[in-house]
C-alpha cells in the first residue's frame, strides 16, 4: 500500500508519534524503517506501508540499521551483503562513505567498522576494487579510449590509471595490449 498524506508527512518529518502505527518499506532498497527514522526521505513512488514489522518482514525487507524497527540489530554478513550490492550497483557513480551509508540507511563510522572487521577491507577499497574488475572488463571488450573507461567507472583518468597500476601491477595500455 502507498502512503498517505499524513504518513508520507510523518516519514518526512521522523514523527516518532506514528512509531508502531505504521512501518515503511522502501522499494530500491529493500529497507524498512519507523515513521522516525532520521534516513534520507525516499522518493513516495518508492515507498510501502506496512501494519507490522512481521509484515514488512514476509515481504522481504529487512530491517534498517539506524532506526531498528524490529528491536533488533542486523547481522553484521546481511549489513556487508547489503553494503556489497549497493557498491556494485552504484560503482560508477561519484560515491563516498557518506553517501553509501545514506543509501544503506546507517551511519558512516559504524558501517566502516562494521565493514573492515567482518571483510578485512575497507568499503572504499573494495569500491576501487569493483571498480577496477569493470575496467579490465571494458579494455578487453571494448575499444573505449582509457579515459572514457575511466569516466564509466566513475574516476578521472589520471587516478584511474593510478589505482589501475597500483592494483594489476601494469598500466591501462599495457593490461589491454596483453590481453
Amino acid at each position: 500500500m502507498h502512503p498517505t498524506d499524513m504518513q508520507l508527512t510523518a516519514i518526512a518529518t521522523n514523527d516518532a508519534a506514528f512509531d508502531g502505527q505504521f512501518f515503511y518499506g522502501v522499494t530500491s532498497t529493500g529497507i524498512f524503517c519507523r515513521p522516525s527514522c532520521a534516513s534520507r526521505l525516499p522518493n513516495r513512488d518508492h515507498i510501502v506501508i506496512f501494519a507490522t514489522a512481521d509484515e514488512a518482514l514476509t515481504a522481504g525487507f529487512r530491517p534498517c540499521k539506524r532506526c531498528r524497527p524490529t528491536g533488533q540489530q542486523v547481522s553484521a554478513e546481511t549489513w556487508v551483503a547489503e553494503i556489497n550490492a549497493v557498491l556494485e550497483a552504484h560503482y560508477a557513480e561519484a560515491l563516498n562513505l557518506n553517501t553509501i551509508a545514506t543509501l544503506v540507511h546507517g551511519s558512516p563510522s559504524y558501517l566502516e567498522h562494521v565493514y573492515t572487521k567482518t571483510t578485512g577491507m575497507s568499503v572504499m577499497a573494495h569500491l576501487i576494487t569493483i571498480r577496477i574488475a569493470h575496467a579490465k572488463e571494458l579494455l578487453t571488450t571494448t575499444r573505449l579510449a582509457i579515459h572514457q573507461i575511466a569516466a564509466r567507472i566513475g574516476l578521472s583518468a589520471t587516478y584511474f590509471s593510478t589505482q589501475f597500476k597500483q592494483h594489476t601491477g601494469m598500466s591501462p595500455r599495457d593490461y589491454r595490449k596483453q590481453k
